[in-house]
């Protein structure tokens, strides 16, 4: 189970490095990619502007923290 555990995480790793390295790099620097430039108007539709990748490292940095508990609980 440990072992199933690790092999995940190491993948969710590599994808992760994948998958930040494809991106393109926005002008807000940390939090524009987060909404931190914009009104609070703005804010409501946040998910939505996110493109694919984005999306997709969100998950999987989600995935890391996640994988990352459990390791740590279940050791």
């Amino acid at each position: 189970m440990i072992i199933l555990f690790r092999i995940i995480h190491i993948l969710v790793c590599a994808a992760l490095i994948a998958v930040v390295m494809m991106q393109h790099r926005k002008s807000g620097g940390f939090t524009g990619s987060f909404g931190g430039g914009g009104t609070q108007a703005d804010m409501g539709g946040t998910w939505q502007r996110m493109s694919g990748l984005t999306k997709v490292t969100a998950i999987l940095i989600a995935l890391f923290m996640i994988l990352s508990i459990v390791q740590v609980i279940i050791r």
